[in-house]
């Protein structure tokens, strides 16, 4: 075990455990091997992505406390790489094993509700949001917030999964009558009537070192991330208080390794603070080819207190998600494929549609340059860009 345990220094020789198998923690390992750790991993299903490619993995469930001590006994230093483990899992391991993104960062980000209220302490600009914990609260909110709104489930969901948008009052009891049987807990947001939607991802030592990934910009498919831009097209200003509210929120809640923050910007350049991930994060993926450190290198630096690395953006680019629907031609039409297209594929068995199985990164002269290279791959079909 190579553990400086005056600073909590994980040396590589060391063993990383990662509470979920999928892509991220598949990714993490990959860049993780390469830096000289071991990984170990939890995950329900078999030979998960991450699975394949760590030492170990414990098949079991997120929320199977004996199971995860078996995995930290293990390991180093436990991390996470999505926000649907169970955040009791997190504190019960934290009581005997080094987890340094601790619980209470899970405990916020895994729910919305808590979430929302965690920004605005932080002074942090939101969408104007209702509680709901019944029908009067609904309609309550309905007063207070009117339509077009959206629905949410407070936990789970991601994708567009366990939202509904309320386009007129008479939407609303269909749509909740369909949610609450997913959570007795609802959350009635505001719809913001943005021209954009970008993320900042944003890095943090225990020390408080902090370092700050381009901002990108990034466009959805029926509420599935489809592409993210970097350079992001948006001024100078918006890329600084972009970064700014990334840095008050890491700061506020003390975040070590990755939080990636999801934003909307209006047509007046406002901001709105959409959602928080506090892990590697899907558009984040184009710094795998893209940057000096990837977010997989950086999450790992940032949690074994390491010098957290260079974000220096090296080309622009463009990451466009793989779906079950566009698997198969992508990899039909490898072999014509341009040098400058990087493929990353999960491992992952059956190629569901909407099923994230892999992404392309683009390197171009331009942002531009590089969107006309997957229109010319006639892979993905030219439909309205809409969440």
């Amino acid at each position: 075990m190579s553990v400086d345990k005056k600073t909590k220094t994980i040396l590589p020789g060391s063993t990383i455990g990662i509470l979920g198998g999928g892509q991220l923690g598949r990714m993490m390992a990959l860049e993780g091997r390469r830096m000289g750790y071991q990984f170990i991993t939890l995950d329900p299903t078999e030979n998960s992505p991450c699975g394949q490619v760590a030492d170990y993995q414990f098949v079991a469930s997120y929320d199977d406390v004996e199971q995860a001590k078996e995995m930290a006994s293990r390991c180093d230093v436990i991390t996470y790489e999505f926000e649907n483990v169970s955040s009791l899992v997190a504190e019960a391991l934290g009581k005997h094993s080094f987890v340094p993104q601790g619980s209470r960062l899970l405990f916020f980000t895994q729910h919305r509700i808590r979430e929302k209220e965690a920004l605005m302490e932080l002074k942090v600009p939101v969408a104007p949001f209702h509680v709901i914990r019944s029908r009067q609260d609904l309609f309550d909110g309905l007063k207070a917030i009117g339509t077009p709104s959206i629905l949410k489930t407070a936990t789970g969901g991601y994708d567009g999964k366990g939202q509904i948008v309320l386009k007129k009052p008479e939407d609303a009891e269909s749509a909740f009558q369909l949610l609450v049987q997913h959570d007795r807990e609802l959350i009635l947001e505001q719809f913001v009537p943005f021209e954009k939607e970008i993320s900042v991802i944003v890095a943090r030592r225990q020390s408080g070192e902090m370092e700050f990934f381009p901002v990108a910009e990034n466009i959805h498919r029926n509420n599935i991330l489809h592409q993210s831009l970097v350079p992001a097209r948006i001024g100078q200003r918006v890329e600084s208080e972009a970064r700014e509210i990334g840095k008050r929120i890491a700061e506020g809640l003390q975040v070590v390794g990755l939080i990636a923050v999801e934003m909307f910007l209006t047509g007046d350049g406002r901001i709105y603070v959409n959602e928080l991930a506090p892990r590697p994060h899907n558009s984040g993926h184009y710094t795998y080819d893209a940057c000096v450190t990837s977010q997989f290198e950086q999450h790992l630096r940032a949690i074994c207190n390491l010098p957290l690395g260079s974000t220096q953006l090296l080309s622009p680019v463009v990451m466009v998600n793989i779906l079950g629907e566009h698997v198969n031609q992508v990899v039909e039409k490898i072999a014509e494929f341009p040098p400058n297209i990087k493929i990353h594929l999960y491992g992952k068995k059956g190629a569901k549609p909407k099923r994230k199985m892999g992404h392309l990164n683009v390197l171009a002269e331009t942002t531009e340059v590089a969107l006309q290279i997957i229109d010319q791959l006639k892979i993905w079909k030219k439909t309205e860009d809409v969440r």
